[in-house]
């Protein structure tokens, strides 16, 4: 039962991330540098811990 659950949240995530990318390109893309300009963010932060 756990499992069907699961695949259900799985799908109705898909589904909406597909429904943003389509509805809303341009603030699906600043998302998506967003969400990787945090890891650069935090690289920086070591980098400067480091030296």
């Amino acid at each position: 039962m756990l499992s069907l659950i699961k695949k259900i949240v799985w799908l109705l995530v898909a589904a909406f991330a597909l429904f943003y990318l389509f509805t809303r390109p341009e603030d699906a893309a600043a998302a998506v540098k967003t969400f990787f300009g945090a890891f650069e963010a935090i690289g920086r932060f070591f980098s400067s811990l480091v030296s």
